[in-house]
């Protein structure tokens, strides 16, 4: 009975309803209790509500054997569809300054606004055109819907540009066509042929170059026998030609499928267009289901010739293409992106403060992290990969997790391995390396890599300023209970003849007394050795040594470095010594192993 009343009471506490146990005696006697969290699941993960988009079927694709050899145009459209969707819209003179950051770094094409929306986004155009901030390279893009008056709206806001791009769209999805405009595929023709001919009218008066731009708003959700019929009948109505093309902009508006299934109806339109050559084959990648990279580049190779989209993929929902990365991309495969970002950091500074929005630490190129490395097997890759490179002399970058050089973008090597408790012995070596000019004997990657994780596991990640700082402490600046104050050599090797050549003074402080010691020996450090041992009764074997110059010039100090054995104890320990002298840093290094080994 007891048994019993347990059983009841742990199906209670999950399941609060006495009546869902009197209508559910299995909860007691039969399976394990449903518990309200597990039905929660059961709600969340009903995925019997949603179906499978619609798959083209088209076996005949050439795109998967393709590759991206060049930059495509690139077409910013962060000052309309990006603006559009910050909490905080940008201003005027945010708006500007956005511009002509655009401009600077290579764009020719930039969709700057709805101009007949608002009066803020016709005030902002005229902006434009009154401070004559629109060279004569750059072609200026406005969006406008299918209606007369937004059409006529649209041309007084372009009057003194150059070169315009006029964008006009409706949605031709199936969804859309049903539950928002009621409207048959003849119907929704009808509205696009409307709006390019309201476009044609105006633009053979234009002072300037228009440039007629369509976009089939919710293509991906559209069949593709209606894409294709209502994009020709907008290029057969504006009289598109090779010398007069027209922008055909084909917009994954919501990502619905995997990015093989965008890039094989890009690939479809592209082979089935007629006139192909008076079409600019366009792509708008939004990221819905996180794939608007791969969405846009698997579209490159189908066939796109131009690509729209955002710095850093702020737009709508999860956002547009994220224009930076897909250049980045093609930057790091030995593309040229034809756009000026070699200095991400002033991109970064510029889109935060007007866009409201942080960059995640994790942003593939401009995020904080993303040329750190905290793992330990991560850090010594990245060690040798730069050491092998500089060894080698090598202009081509082969680094190991590092598929650029942040030198080239503009970020510094300062963040790229940072030290914490996962940190191994690569890492280390490699800040003191390349940040203060101290090249470990590779034995001692270790050891000084667990004085550094004693540190981390206590506080977190440790700064290299703090490393260094820590090496002094451990190892130059280990000056008691010995310190070495001053060394005198004299050579025997003129006088009788022995194993013996060199005979040392040395000048310490034993616990702050003042003492002197001599020796003979084959060389400096062997006669240094020998001089301890016999002075202070060590039994200790010099087990390795290397030294190196820690700065270029004649008057750089060196570094020596000392691998001791106790051989008492059979521990050893690295000491570690600095001078402009090479044999006084070597000195320095015995007693610093010395002190370390806490032998006196």
């Amino acid at each position: 009975m007891k048994n019993m009343i347990d059983i009841i009471f742990f199906t209670q506490r999950f399941v609060p309803s006495p009546n869902r146990l009197m209508a559910s005696p299995n909860l007691i006697f039969g399976s394990p209790p449903r518990t309200e969290c597990s039905a929660w699941r059961s709600k969340m993960l009903n995925y019997k509500r949603y179906e499978k988009a619609p798959v083209l079927n088209y076996p005949e694709r050439q795109w998967p054997n393709k590759e991206i050899t060049k930059a495509p145009i690139w077409c910013s459209v962060d000052l309309r569809d990006g603006n559009q969707a910050l909490i905080d819209p940008m201003q005027v003179e945010e708006k500007i300054e956005f511009f002509n950051y655009l401009v600077k770094i290579g764009f020719k094409e930039i969709e700057i606004g709805f101009p007949s929306a608002s009066q803020i986004e016709f005030d902002f155009l005229r902006q434009l055109v009154d401070r004559k901030l629109i060279p004569d390279d750059v072609w200026v893009q406005v969006l406008v819907q299918c209606r007369e008056e937004l059409v006529e709206r649209t041309f007084e806001s372009i009057e003194g540009i150059k070169n315009v791009i006029v964008h006009i769209y409706n949605s031709t999805s199936t969804l859309q066509r049903d539950v928002v405009f009621h409207k048959s595929r003849e119907e929704i023709i009808d509205i696009a042929v409307e709006g390019t001919r309201m476009v044609k009218k105006r633009a053979a008066s234009f002072p300037g170059n228009i440039r007629l731009e369509y976009s089939p708003e919710s293509f991906t959700g559209t069949e593709m026998d209606f894409a294709l019929e209502i994009c020709t009948a907008v290029q057969r109505e504006w009289g598109a030609t090779k010398d007069n093309p027209i922008i055909i902009n084909l917009p994954s508006t919501v990502e619905t499928n995997t990015p093989n299934v965008y890039a094989d109806e890009i690939e479809w339109m592209n082979t089935h267009f007629e006139n192909r050559e008076s079409i600019i084959l366009s792509i708008h990648p939004h990221n819905d289901r996180g794939t608007g990279i791969a969405s846009c580049e698997l579209a490159l190779m189908a066939g796109a010739e131009r690509v729209e989209g955002t710095l850093f993929g702020n737009g709508e929902r999860t956002g547009n293409l994220d224009i930076m990365v897909v250049a980045y991309n093609m930057f790091s495969q030995g593309v040229n992106p034809e756009l000026e970002i070699e200095h991400i950091g002033e991109a970064i500074e510029i889109y935060e403060r007007c866009c409201k929005i942080p960059i995640h630490p994790r942003h593939p190129y401009a995020g904080k992290l993303v040329f750190t490395a905290f793992s330990g097997s991560h850090q010594d890759a990245i060690n040798k990969g730069v050491q092998a490179m500089k060894e080698r002399g090598s202009e081509i970058w082969r680094v190991p997790y590092l598929p650029i050089d942040p030198a080239d973008i503009g970020r510094e090597y300062e963040p790229i391995v940072r030290i914490n408790s996962q940190s191994g012995k690569g890492g280390v070596a490699f800040i003191m390396d390349n940040y203060f000019g101290y090249k470990l004997p590779k034995a001692m990657h270790k050891e000084f890599a667990n004085v550094i994780q004693a540190m981390s596991e206590k506080q977190g990640e440790v700064s290299p300023e703090e490393i260094y700082n820590k090496f002094r402490e451990e190892y130059i600046d280990r000056k008691e209970p010995l310190h070495f104050k001053k060394l005198k050599v004299d050579d025997l090797s003129g006088e009788e003849e022995t194993s013996f050549d060199t005979h040392v003074t040395v000048d310490y402080t034993d616990h702050g007394k003042e003492k002197t010691m001599e020796g003979v020996g084959n060389g400096p450090i062997d006669a240094v050795k020998r001089a301890i041992a016999e002075t202070l009764g060590l039994d200790i074997k010099i087990l390795d040594y290397s030294e190196h110059a820690l700065q270029a010039g004649s008057n750089s100090k060196a570094a020596a470095y000392i691998h001791l054995l106790d051989v008492n104890t059979g521990n050893v320990t690295y000491g570690v010594g600095e001078s402009s002298n090479i044999t006084r840093a070597s000195v320095r290094a015995i007693f610093s192993a010395i002190n370390r080994l806490n032998l006196v």
